[in-house]
């Protein structure tokens, strides 16, 4: 694939709690999965490193038989673990399915199902952008998340949307510059970095956003609507400018969390994660006690 193909989108989707990267291709019309990603889930194998080594066999093997799986593999840009955008292995549904029948696991068949329905929701969402947000909906509900929570975390994504489309618009580089000024304004509201937050709600590699209270939402919603606005009223261009806007809008939102913790004598940033809940809903539904 031509590095200068038409690269639209890029987001990361969830599989039983593990992230996978993928980037949507205007001219191809499809979505590129991460390699690495796919064989961490198969090998249950949460080292990246060590997926990276298993891959790497794996791929002088299947070289070596002539399979067409390799030659079909393309590298595209992602954001690594580092938080930098580096080339990755990617592919395609077709040729990720392929693959999984090369790897000895008993998540084989449960991704094959997963990956026929994310790899072609996009073409869906081209032509009814109201199924993402019903999918989302869906998908939230199903974890046990109440309407009230959800429609906190939507509303919130928008917001987060519009941050980073100024963002995007201003000179400010996807990928590094958008975690670094993602974490100024956490921890202005907050006290704490993203990385801290995380930790102290007992996540690893879990999506903070869908782990907060509805108060962490709405407060973290504030500091990005914040952020935005003063960024558009001064007019800030690049990093460094657009750093300072984080650093005000953040301290908008720290003001009113100390004032309603002063009210109510409680803190806003918890513990509280959904992971407990998620597991005995997971268990429920299989039967299991």
């Amino acid at each position: 694939m031509s590095k200068k193909e038409n690269v639209l989108s890029k987001s990361i989707v969830i599989f039983d709690d593990v992230p996978v990267r993928r980037v949507w291709v205007e001219k191809q019309g499809k979505w590129y999965f991460s390699v690495i990603d796919i064989i961490k889930i198969l090998t249950e194998q949460q080292n990246f490193q060590l997926a990276r080594n298993y891959w790497k066999v794996l791929k002088n093997r299947l070289k070596k038989e002539g399979s067409e799986v390799v030659t079909k593999c393309n590298q595209l840009k992602l954001v690594a673990e580092d938080g930098k955008m580096r080339e990755t292995d990617v592919a395609d549904v077709e040729a990720i399915l392929r693959l999984v029948q090369s790897v000895p696991s008993k998540k084989a068949e449960p991704i094959k199902l997963w990956l026929a329905r994310v790899g072609y929701e996009r073409l869906q969402e081209t032509v009814d952008p109201e199924l993402s947000l019903n999918r989302a909906r869906q998908n939230w509900k199903g974890l046990g998340m109440s309407a009230k929570w959800i429609e906190h975390r939507m509303r919130g994504q928008e917001i987060r949307n519009k941050l980073t489309d100024y963002w995007s618009e201003n000179d400010v580089k996807e990928g590094i510059e958008y975690i670094n000024l993602t974490n100024v304004i956490h921890k202005e509201w907050s006290g704490l970095t993203t990385k801290g937050h995380k930790t102290f709600k007992g996540l690893e590699r879990e999506n903070l956003r869908n782990h907060m209270t509805d108060a962490e939402l709405i407060f973290t919603a504030l500091a990005e609507l914040s952020t935005t606005k003063i960024a558009q009223k001064e007019k800030a261009q690049g990093y460094p400018e657009n750093k300072v806007s984080a650093k005000k809008g953040g301290g908008i939102a720290k003001n009113a969390r100390q004032q309603l913790e002063e009210a109510t004598g409680e803190k806003i940033v918890s513990s509280k994660n959904f992971l407990l809940h998620r597991k005995v809903k997971k268990n429920l539904s299989s039967g299991k006690k």
